[in-house]
C-alpha cells in the first residue's frame, strides 16, 4: 500500500514540474497560475476532504497493519477475507462470495476482529441432564468429558464442572482451547466432542434433559364456588 502510494505522489509531482516548464517555455506567467492555484486549491481540498482522509487511512493501515491481504476480519455486521487494500478503499469477499467495498476511514473508524492472528479459540460448552439423574453418574460426568475433550489433536481443556441448578435440569459447563485458528477445524472437532457426549449418555442411560414445564391443579376448595352457567344466546327466548 505504501509503495503504491509512493509511487502515486511521485508520479504526480513529475507531472506537475514538466507541466510547469512546459507552461513557461510557452509564455504563460507562472506566477500568477500559482497564485490563482493557491485560491482554487482551497476549494478544491474542501471538496476533496474525503479523499484525504482515505488517502491518510491508507497509510495508516500499511504503516500500523491492522489487517493484511488474505487475513480473515470482522466488522460491523460484515466479515470476510481482505482482497486488496487501495489509497481509497479496501475489498473484502464475504463468507457468501459477494465482494464489500468500504473507505479506509469507514473501516478504521470501527472495531475490528482479525481471524487471521488467532493463535488460539476459546470454547465454552454446556448440556443438561434431568434432576432425577443418579448422584454417582453426576460426579463421573466432568471426568469422562474431560477425557474426552483431552484425546482431541490441538485441543487444550481448561475446565469442566457442575454449573449450576438450572430451570430444567442440572446444568454443566466445560472450557477448552482449539490450538488452531481454522474455524472448520474448531467445528470438527466440537462435532467429535458432541457425539462422544451422546455415546457417553446412552452408556449411563441418562437423557438430555429438555425444557419442560409441569403444570398441577389442585381440586381443593372448589366445593363452594358457583356452578358456571352457559352464555345467554337470543334464541333462547324466541317465541314460537
Amino acid at each position: 500500500v505504501m509503495a503504491a502510494m509512493l509511487g502515486w505522489v511521485g508520479q504526480v509531482m513529475v507531472w506537475t514540474i514538466l507541466l510547469m516548464f512546459v507552461l513557461a517555455n510557452m509564455g504563460v506567467n507562472i506566477t500568477a497560475l500559482v497564485a490563482s492555484l493557491g485560491v482554487g486549491g482551497v476549494a478544491v481540498a474542501l471538496a476533496a476532504q474525503t479523499m484525504i482522509s482515505d488517502l491518510f487511512a491508507s497509510a495508516s493501515i500499511g504503516l500500523d497493519k491492522p489487517f493484511e491481504v488474505g487475513q480473515f476480519i470482522a466488522f460491523g455486521n460484515d466479515l470476510g477475507t481482505v482482497d486488496y487494500v487501495g489509497i481509497k478503499t479496501t475489498r473484502i469477499r464475504s463468507l457468501s462470495g459477494e465482494q464489500l467495498i468500504i473507505s479506509n476511514t469507514n473501516l478504521l473508524n470501527q472495531l475490528i476482529r482479525n481471524y487471521g492472528r488467532m493463535s488460539e479459540r476459546r470454547v465454552v460448552f454446556g448440556f443438561r441432564v434431568p434432576y432425577g439423574t443418579k448422584r454417582e453418574r453426576v460426579e463421573a460426568i466432568p471426568a469422562r468429558v474431560r477425557t474426552i475433550i483431552e484425546q482431541q489433536q490441538q485441543v487444550r481443556f481448561d475446565r469442566g464442572h457442575l454449573a449450576s441448578f438450572g430451570e430444567y435440569g442440572l446444568e454443566f459447563e466445560f472450557v477448552y482451547f482449539v490450538l488452531n485458528s481454522d474455524f472448520t477445524f474448531y467445528r470438527d472437532v466440537q462435532q467429535r466432542i458432541n457425539l462422544a457426549i451422546m455415546a457417553l449418555l446412552e452408556e449411563f442411560d441418562v437423557e438430555f434433559a429438555v425444557p419442560v414445564r409441569h403444570v398441577r391443579l389442585a381440586a381443593e376448595g372448589m366445593e363452594g364456588l358457583p356452578a358456571v352457567q352457559p352464555p345467554f344466546r337470543p334464541d333462547q327466548n324466541r317465541v314460537n
